[in-house]
């Protein structure tokens, strides 16, 4: 990487956020741009996650972009190894291998006032970027509980995201801590072959069938003769989960049937009492991620299960205590304990315009002008940023919206010309969050009776978008630069060659729509 690279636009990350990103600069005619990342191949979270058995409870018709259909999906419900293996195909096949920069962690990333640019540090070296989008996600960074003793346990301890295939869990006893998308996939896998499997369940999951079969090679053929078919499945799917977004945003009693289903479904397998009212949540589905798994239940039953219905306590050598007490020797424990999602560590390395971190700004709570922008943080936008997650659908779907946003955002620059950036207007933010959350008041996620990881610490719902993807891309397909204020250079640092370092001008201080002003060496005008 050049000592003083300058590029357009500087994305972070190439999973399907930061590849739909790239592929959507370079369909708009932009080529001056980078993808940092991290580690040395594509694919964001479906290349971290190679645990057994791993795959994706979206169907793959709907869990793929709609500009790059994939007839050849080998299963209803496509592995690990197919979604990556698709991910590399949308790097070929759209021409993004020149614009990839591999072991290129980003350290930190500076907005300068005065040039109105991101100085950015990454483990390869520094650049410089007029826009960034970050695009790392909200399944990056694994979390593993503080658990005391853990440092002194002689065996094998790793997280689901970072599974290590070098270790042969064949006739190990093994602890199984967390109950969640991963470990329900997880669980299965290695249950045929260790010797023991003690299983840590803070919160049992509702738990519904996953009707997944192979597409056989017939009905590819047609996906690939008639491209019209793969458009009308994923529509299909799409409407199905149109449908039911309304039980989970405005009725959730609706859901009680749901839950009739997901109790018959463990039923059918577990025959034990005992075992069924450990399994059973005391909480409305839906509130928690409703895993699909038509193989965890019977699992469960095998004789060499153990369920223990509380959290891992502390360790003790290589003895596991569980919170009620109970313990067991193991010789491996994996963590299949989620991720940080509403404390994502990119926060804490993107400085803004009043020299504050993401993360200081955020201290109280994640919130994004249409989950894209944050205020104080000028020509920086993510990609599945605050409430934009889903609970029963795709969220390729909800990336395309997005990039429909951040495609028109560039636009807006474009035509106000000159150097130039939008900074979006504490007052839009705030209206934009309450709006979110007072209809957040009414949803299942809210209303359940759970803890779940879409709440943040103080409880409060940072992650879901309480609405339809329909919805969502109505609210994100154009720019309204009323939210914005419009920053432009002063005339000194427009004219100072990029390297170069330039006397501060602070223009006037203009007040934003909630009464506050801005003074960073930047001028604010009206759009």
């Amino acid at each position: 990487m050049a000592e003083h690279e300058h590029v357009r636009v500087a994305v972070v990350g190439s999973g399907f956020g930061g590849l739909g990103a790239a592929v959507r600069l370079r369909r708009e005619g932009i080529t001056d741009f980078v993808v940092l990342e991290r580690a040395g191949s594509v694919g964001g979270t479906w290349r971290d996650n190679s645990y057994p058995g791993c795959a994706c409870d979206v169907p793959s018709h709907l869990y793929s972009f709609s500009f790059a259909p994939n007839p050849d999906w080998p299963r209803s419900f496509s592995g690990q190894e197919h979604i990556r293996a698709y991910l590399e195909h949308v790097t070929d096949a759209f021409g993004l291998r020149p614009h990839l920069r591999f072991d290129s962690e980003v350290k930190r990333m500076v907005w300068d006032a005065e040039r109105l640019r991101w100085d950015i540090e990454t483990s390869s070296g520094s650049l410089s970027a007029d826009v960034v989008v970050s695009a790392t996600g909200p399944l990056s960074e694994p979390k593993v509980p503080d658990i005391p003793g853990l440092d002194t346990f002689p065996g094998k301890v790793f997280h689901s995201a970072r599974w290590d295939h070098d270790y042969d869990l064949r006739g190990k006893r093994v602890a199984m801590v967390g109950t969640g998308a991963s470990a329900i996939q997880i669980v299965p896998s290695i249950q045929p072959l260790v010797s023991r499997l003690t299983l840590f369940q803070r919160t049992p999951a509702w738990v519904l069938p996953r009707v997944d079969r192979p597409i056989g090679a017939a009905e590819r053929a047609l996906h690939r003769t008639l491209p019209f078919t793969t458009q009308l499945r994923r529509g299909l799917l799409w409407g199905v989960r149109e449908l039911q977004v309304q039980a989970f945003t405005k009725h959730p009693g609706q859901l009680g049937f749901v839950e009739q289903l997901a109790k018959r479904n463990m039923g059918r397998a577990i025959k034990d009492p005992a075992l069924r009212a450990k399994l059973t949540p005391d909480y409305r589905i839906g509130c928690k991620r409703i895993l699909l798994s038509s193989t965890y239940y019977p699992a469960l039953a095998e004789p060499n299960v153990d369920v223990v219905a509380s959290g891992l306590r502390e360790v003790r050598g290589s003895t596991v205590v569980a919170a009620d007490g109970s313990e067991a020797e193991v010789d491996a424990i994996v963590f299949g304990t989620g991720f940080h999602v509403t404390d994502m560590p990119i926060a804490e390395r993107v400085v803004g315009a009043e020299g504050k971190t993401l993360a200081e700004t955020w201290k109280g709570g994640m919130q994004a002008l249409r989950g894209a922008a944050a205020a104080g943080f000028p020509n920086w936008m993510t990609i599945i940023g605050p409430n934009t997650g889903l609970g029963n659908s795709s969220m390729i779907l909800m990336i395309e919206s997005q990039l429909n946003y951040l495609a028109d955002y560039l636009r807006q620059l474009d035509v106000l010309g000159g150097r130039v950036a939008l900074d979006a207007r504490p007052s839009a933010v705030r209206a934009w969050n309450h709006r979110v959350q007072e209809r957040m008041k009414r949803t299942v996620w809210n209303t359940g009776g759970c803890t779940s990881w879409y709440l943040d610490a103080s409880g409060r719902n940072t992650t879901i978008w309480p609405g339809t993807t329909g919805e969502f891309r109505r609210e994100t397909r154009r720019v309204d630069l009323a939210e914005y204020a419009v920053l432009r250079a002063s005339a000194t640092a427009s004219a100072a060659p990029a390297g170069a370092s330039t006397a501060s001008t602070a223009a006037a201080a203009a007040p934003d729509a909630s009464g506050g002003s801005r003074a960073d060496g930047a001028t604010e005008v009206d759009a």
